[in-house]
């Protein structure tokens, strides 16, 4: 004769029984994580790399992480039962700051203006900021290029930094072969970026979402292996090296007569390249927000915003969404050229260790922090991440987890960009702009 057991229906947990579980997973993980990326420090010795174990470091970070997730459970988190979670910003730090960005931006743009054409004079000027400040507007450059194929026309590419690669190969090939000024082989270099920007385009016209990340992924892979395998054109992993310098119009920054001091009856000095150089990628970088604005309020600009919102909307207006397609990637490929033409003649020396994928995330955690579609959210957020690199330089190996941890809390913060509200490109009577919230549907052109 059988018996059968009925198992009784257990107690369900209390809340110190779930937050005591879950602050025994993130400790757990946390070790995983941290004891790996901190408490192994990797260091050269004569017999070849060896590990040396830091874990008071890692157990630091660890405890620090569970007491975080802690004060969240207790004070961000805690709900009543069927209440909304609450948010990590209050609603009125929110709106207040959607309110007041428009008034801060219109008077950010001309101080922000000046002082970048008044830097290189300033008194605490020295070589290293004048170093940083241009590495920082070549980003800002490349940021308002990818801007228009992601931001303006809704194509997300992972693969920016192979035209970035084709405009400082370009004008590196150009300018030591035959000879040609810096002034000849910009243009040429961002017309030759354009062109492999429509031959990108081809193959990805019928694919969107995640299937263009990718195929965008592998033109950039392709490129860099090029480079990489082709030896006797591009030096391979040697790269090329002797790049001619930029002059003033002819006039070289050298010492001596008939350089640029020489002429203009100036103490010689070397910073007279520096500043040139600044004030040449402030312009191109002006050139590139010029451009760009004017056609968000030409016909193709507003096409590239239709495209974004929805393609077969597009369609139904009439509108070639092949011609849209290859005019954004053109586009943006172009200014990517100047950009590379620049960085080429800045360095003297370009090698394929430059164009990597991580380049392109960089540049897209730029566009997407910054507020896909805002010139002037890709300002806020060139500053911030270039020069946050620079400001936690000394952190050594904490520096990308501190990187990484204020990126999340900017996102958390505002999750369609710092500046997420977008103007109107064109308008019947008043130029109202839309706030974040029509953004995130899609609304608002």
């Amino acid at each position: 004769m059988s018996t059968f057991t009925v198992n009784a229906p257990t107690a369900p947990k209390s809340a110190v029984q779930r937050l005591a579980q879950d602050l025994l997973i993130t400790t757990v993980l946390s070790l995983i994580i941290f004891g790996v990326m901190v408490g192994l420090k990797t260091k050269t010795a004569p017999g070849g790399l060896v590990l040396v174990p830091e874990w008071g470091n890692a157990l630091m970070i660890v405890a620090v992480t569970v007491i975080g997730r802690l004060v969240l459970h207790l004070t961000v988190w805690r709900r009543a039962p069927g209440a909304a979670p609450r948010s990590f910003v209050p609603a009125g730090v929110a709106k207040g700051w959607s309110a007041t960005l428009p008034k801060l931006q219109k008077v950010a743009k001309p101080l922000l203006l000046g002082f970048a054409l008044v830097l290189p004079f300033l008194p605490i000027t020295d070589r290293y900021l004048l170093d940083l400040s241009i590495l920082v507007l070549t980003y800002i450059m490349l940021g308002w290029g990818l801007n228009i194929v992601v931001g303006l026309a809704g194509l997300l590419d992972l693969g920016y930094v192979a035209f970035y690669a084709v405009g400082a190969y370009s004008y590196a090939l150009l300018a030591a072969h035959f000879g040609l000024s810096f002034w000849i082989c910009l243009p040429l270099a961002g017309i030759l970026a354009a062109f492999w920007g429509i031959i990108l385009g081809f193959p990805v016209l019928r694919l969107r979402g995640d299937y263009l990340a990718i195929v965008t992924l592998a033109f950039g892979e392709i490129i860099r292996i090029v480079l990489l395998n082709w030896y006797w054109f591009t030096g391979g992993p040697d790269g090329l090296s002797g790049i001619p310098r930029p002059s003033f119009f002819g006039i070289p920054f050298s010492r001596g007569e008939g350089g640029f001091a020489d002429t203009f009856g100036l103490a010689y000095s070397s910073g007279h390249r520096m500043i040139f150089l600044y004030f040449l990628i402030l312009a191109l970088a002006l050139l590139t927000n010029f451009v760009t604005l004017r056609l968000r309020r030409l016909p193709i600009g507003r096409a590239w915003e239709a495209l974004r919102e929805d393609e077969i909307a597009c369609r139904s207006l009439g509108l070639n969404t092949t011609s849209v397609k290859l005019t954004a990637f053109a586009t943006g490929a172009m200014f990517a050229g100047f950009a590379g033409a620049f960085f080429a003649t800045r360095q003297g020396f370009i090698s394929p260790e430059s164009f990597t994928f991580v380049e392109s995330a960089l540049i897209l955690a730029i566009v997407v922090l910054g507020g896909m579609g805002s010139q002037m959210g890709v300002v806020i957020a060139s500053i911030a991440l270039i020069g946050g690199f620079e400001v936690f330089r000394e952190a050594e190996q904490y520096r990308m987890l501190i990187f990484g941890l204020a990126m999340v809390l900017i996102m958390i913060w505002r999750p369609r960009g710092l500046v997420s509200g977008r103007d109107p490109s064109i308008f019947l009577k008043k130029k109202k702009s839309v706030s974040s919230d029509l953004v995130s549907q899609g609304e608002g052109h």
